[in-house]
């Protein structure tokens, strides 16, 4: 009798356990959900880029942001029902190639993980049926002065005028307020560039500080190698880290950093600009000077070059600069001493807070690869700067 009691007592006792084991599974089968969507209703996830109804065409950047910043989960981008990308941390974000032709795409992002599925969609913008032609659009970035150098601004679209080899050209984009830039930041980190390089951390990042969130930023150093330090980041604690990370030594590469810069920033819809500070001429270079140009010549990127210290007495390397410069549209600007880029950087900062964005598809629609002379006219506005010529596409 003792033994069926034990046993008795034991099963009894086992039961409870199982009971116990059952009732907090039952309990946590109906508390998690609420958990779960309560947790749910207190994260978001928003799409960065691309804008809705903003225009997209090749390599595109898909950046989503989710809140709280903290939450683990990872973001898969969909375009146009395809998983493209995913990003396993912040910041979440990858590129994807939308094609060559501008058009209509849907961009969806997916926050999953820990309990999460929130999701945030928008829907880029195609050009008119009549505008769809087998021709890449042509951009051109503008800036207009005044007789005391101030910046123009509030120009309607009808000011303005664009000639292709000396044809009129339909400008079919405009824009001219609040212009998100595509900004490549390349800082010469050559050896000679060692006692002035507290200076110039210093400076370039209160010109990334002025820029606006929206603003997409890599920031390069070059020497005769090429380090990537941060990849079209809307960060600004990214953008400032990197800049901390400029170490000088070897030689310099200017023409090899133009090419890569002008690739980084692709040619996606937008203003893009490559900034390059530099010290000296080039030493370390694999392309040429006319592969630099060239490259420039194929991208709609505007390119300013600022020189500071031995490179500013070298008539060669200031010669470089202002025809690289100012073929893409942008300038050279010379600085004798570190203390003096801060207003460099300033002077460029307002020039790129205040410029015009055109847009048109050329009449001529060949794809021979001819280098074509371009020129804007502003109604009652003789200093114009603008790009020179571009080359079009090549045969397919």
């Amino acid at each position: 009798m003792a033994t069926i009691a034990n046993v008795k007592v034991r099963s009894t006792k086992d039961e409870a356990r199982a009971c116990l084991r059952a009732s907090c599974f039952i309990f946590f089968f109906l508390a998690a959900p609420a958990a779960q969507n309560s947790l749910a209703q207190n994260v978001h996830v928003k799409i960065l880029s691309p804008e809705n109804d903003g225009i997209v065409s090749g390599v595109t950047l898909l950046r989503a942001e989710v809140t709280p910043p903290d939450t683990a989960v990872t973001v898969t981008f969909f375009v146009d029902g395809k998983q493209v990308c995913r990003a396993d941390k912040a910041p979440f974000e990858c590129e994807f190639d939308v094609g060559p032709a501008i058009a209509e795409h849907q961009v969806r992002a997916v926050a999953a993980g820990a309990g999460v599925r929130v999701v945030d969609t928008v829907v880029t913008k195609g050009l008119a049926f009549a505008e769809t032609v087998d021709v890449e659009l042509v951009q051109v970035t503008v800036s207009v002065t005044d007789g005391k150098n101030k910046y123009v601004r509030g120009l309607p679209q009808t000011a303005f005028r664009v000639y292709e080899d000396g044809q009129p050209q339909k400008v079919s984009h405009f824009a001219s307020e609040n212009l998100p830039l595509d900004l490549v930041l390349a800082v010469d980190v050559s050896s000679s560039m060692k006692e002035a390089m507290p200076k110039v951390r210093e400076a370039v990042k209160e010109f990334l500080k002025a820029l606006t969130p929206r603003d997409q930023v890599s920031v390069l150093g070059f020497n005769d190698t090429i380090f990537t330090l941060t990849r079209r980041t809307t960060d600004p604690d990214q953008r400032l880290k990197a800049v901390d990370r400029l170490a000088p030594w070897g030689a310099t590469a200017l023409y090899d950093v133009v090419i890569a810069g002008t690739d980084m920033l692709g040619r996606g819809q937008g203003r893009k600009a490559m900034l390059v500070f530099s010290d000296g001429e080039d030493q370390g270079s694999h392309a040429s000077l006319a592969d630099a140009e060239r490259k420039l010549e194929a991208s709609d990127v505007t390119l300013y070059v600022i020189a500071q210290g031995r490179g500013t007495k070298m008539a060669a390397l200031k010669k470089v600069m202002t025809r690289l410069a100012g073929a893409s549209g942008g300038r050279a600007l010379v600085t004798e001493k570190p203390e003096e880029l801060r207003a460099a950087f300033a002077d460029l900062l307002e020039e790129l807070s205040n410029q015009y964005l055109l847009g048109y598809t050329p009449t001529n629609g060949n794809h021979d690869g001819t280098l074509r002379r371009l020129k804007v006219e502003v109604e009652g506005h003789a200093q114009i700067r603008a790009r020179e010529a571009y080359r079009a596409p090549g045969p397919k």
